[in-house]
C-alpha cells in the first residue's frame, strides 16, 4: 500500500479529518478531552441532582451527551464558517447587549416572553419562552469581545461617535480627547457591568471585573488610568455597601459577600462541635461547612491514586459537587494523577493560546485570543483554588470550564473554543505565508550543487 493512500474506517476518517484541520490542533484536542471528561464526571457525580430532579444519572448523562454534541456542532460551525470580520462587528454590540440583559435582572423586569428569574434567592437568570438562560455566563463572553473591539478602536483612533459628538456639540468637545474616549468606551463599561453583576453574584462580579482589568493591562493601557478605574470601582463598591446598610439594596448579594469575607471557618467548626446536635446553631454551622469541608474531605480521601471511577462518597454529601466542586470530585475518584491531567490540559491551553496570539498579525485578533484564553484558564484556576481552599480565596462558585455540569456554561465555552479555533486558522495561515515569503538565512549560488571535482 502506498504511503500517501488514504486510510479507511473510523480511525482513518478521524485521522484524515485531523490531517485536514488547519486550526490549532492542540486547542481542539484539549476541548475534546475536557468534554469527554465531563460526560464521565457528570454521570458519576450527580446522584443528589438525580434525586432532586426525580430522575436518574443515566438520563442526566444523556442530557450531557446532547449538550456536548451541540457544543461540538457550535465549535465546528464557527471553525469552518466563522470570520474575524463577523466577530469584530458583533463585538461592537457586546456592551449594549450585556447592559440590556442586566437591566432586566437588576430591576426584575417582566417583558412577557423574557423575564428575570432567580436561583437560590439571587436574580441570575433570564426566563426566555420557559427556558432558563444563565446571564453571567454570556456576559463574560460578550464583554471580552467588546473589550477586544474597544481596545483596537482606541489603538487605531477609531472612536467615531465620540469624535462626531465632540465636533457637533461644543459643550461636549472634551469627548474628542484621548482620556475621555477611554473613559467612555472602556472604563465606564467595565465599571457599570461589574457593579450590575455584583447585584446578583459576587463571585461573577469579581471574576468578570478581574478578567477585564487583566485584558486591558495586556492591551497596553496606561497603568495610571487603570489605577483610576480600580479606585472608581472601589468607590462604587463603597457606595453600594452604604446603600445596603441603609436598606436600599437589601435584596442584593452584598450581604452574602460580606459574610463570606468575614467568615471564620475555625469558629464555625467550634460551633459545630460544641452546639447541641440538631440545634439551630448546629444546623447553621453544618450548612456553612458542608460544601468546603466536603470538598476538602474528597481531596484527602482521593489521595494519590483515587478511589476509582464511581466510588466517590462525597457526591452523596456535597450538594453541588458536580458543579462548583467538580475538581475535588475528580481528585476523590482519580487521585492526584487525575488532578495533574486536568491542570496540564488548562496549562497547555494557556501556552497554546499565547502562541496563537503571537501569530496573529492584527491587534484585534491578538486581544480576542488573549481575552478568551484568560477567561477559560482564569475560571479553571479560580475553580481549583476554591476547591483546595487556598488561603485568601473566598468560597465562591465558579464551574470548571467544559467539565462541570451545566448546559449554559458548556455552550458558552463551546462558543469560546469555536472562536479561538477560527482565529487560530487565520493565524496559522498568516504564519505559513510569512515563512514562505521570508528570505533564507544564507544565500547560495545557483550552481552550489555542481560537482567541483569534475
Amino acid at each position: 500500500m502506498e504511503e500517501n493512500e488514504k486510510k479507511t474506517g473510523t480511525l482513518g476518517f478521524l485521522w484524515n479529518l485531523m490531517d485536514r484541520f488547519s486550526g490549532d490542533k492542540v486547542i481542539f484536542l484539549i476541548a475534546l478531552f475536557l468534554m469527554l471528561i465531563s460526560v464521565i464526571s457528570v454521570f458519576s457525580s450527580t446522584p443528589l441532582l438525580a434525586r432532586e430532579l426525580g430522575s436518574d444519572r443515566m438520563s442526566i448523562m444523556v442530557d450531557q451527551l446532547k449538550a456536548v454534541a451541540l457544543g461540538f456542532t457550535i465549535i465546528f460551525l464557527l471553525y469552518y464558517f466563522g470570520r474575524v470580520e463577523w466577530y469584530r462587528k458583533l463585538s461592537m454590540l457586546g456592551f449594549l447587549v450585556s447592559f440590556a440583559i442586566l437591566v432586566v435582572l437588576v430591576f426584575n423586569l417582566n417583558l412577557g416572553i423574557v423575564k428575570a428569574g432567580s436561583i437560590n434567592g439571587a436574580r441570575r437568570i433570564l426566563v426566555v419562552a420557559g427556558k432558563q438562560i444563565h446571564v453571567y455566563e454570556f456576559v463574560k463572553l460578550f464583554m471580552i469581545l467588546y473589550l477586544g473591539w474597544a481596545l483596537d478602536a482606541y489603538k487605531s483612533h477609531n472612536f467615531r461617535w465620540a469624535k462626531l459628538i465632540s465636533e457637533k456639540i461644543p459643550r461636549l468637545a472634551f469627548l474628542g480627547k484621548d482620556f475621555w474616549q477611554k473613559v467612555l468606551y472602556i472604563y465606564l463599561p467595565i465599571a457599570l457591568i461589574t457593579l450590575m453583576v455584583m447585584m446578583g453574584s459576587n463571585s461573577s462580579a469579581i471574576f468578570i471585573g478581574g478578567i477585564m482589568i487583566l485584558m486591558i493591562l495586556v492591551g497596553g493601557i496606561d497603568g495610571k488610568d487603570i489605577a483610576i478605574m480600580v479606585a472608581a470601582l472601589l468607590v462604587g463598591f463603597g457606595l453600594m455597601f452604604g446603600a445596603y446598610k441603609t436598606g436600599i439594596l437589601k435584596e442584593s448579594r452584598i450581604g452574602t459577600a460580606i459574610s463570606r469575607i468575614t467568615q471564620d471557618d475555625d469558629a464555625t467548626m467550634n460551633t459545630l462541635l460544641s452546639a447541641p446536635r440538631g440545634s439551630r446553631e448546629w444546623n447553621d454551622a453544618r450548612d456553612e461547612l458542608k460544601q468546603p469541608v466536603g470538598a476538602m474531605l474528597a481531596i484527602k480521601e482521593g489521595g494519590l491514586l483515587g478511589k476509582g471511577i464511581g466510588n466517590s462518597t462525597q457526591k452523596y454529601a456535597v450538594p453541588v459537587i458536580f458543579g462548583d466542586y467538580m475538581f475535588s470530585f475528580i481528585i476523590e475518584e482519580t487521585g492526584l494523577w487525575g488532578a495533574a491531567l486536568i491542570i496540564l490540559l488548562y496549562f497547555s491551553l494557556l501556552a497554546r493560546g499565547t502562541m496563537v496570539a503571537k501569530e496573529c498579525d492584527k491587534y484585534y485578533d491578538k486581544m480576542i485570543v488573549t481575552g478568551l484564553i484568560l477567561l477559560v484558564t482564569g475560571q479553571a484556576f479560580m475553580h481549583m483554588a476554591v476547591n483546595v481552599h487556598l488561603p485568601l480565596v473566598p468560597q465562591t462558585g465558579q464551574t470548571l470550564p467544559l467539565v462541570s455540569h451545566g448546559t449554559n456554561a458548556l455552550l458558552v465555552f463551546s462558543l469560546v473554543f469555536g472562536i479561538l479555533l477560527s482565529i487560530s486558522k487565520d493565524a496559522r495561515e498568516n504564519m505559513a505565508r510569512r515563512e514562505a515569503e521570508a528570505a533564507p538565512i544564507i544565500e547560495h549560488e545557483d550552481n552550489w550543487t555542481q560537482d567541483t571535482t569534475a
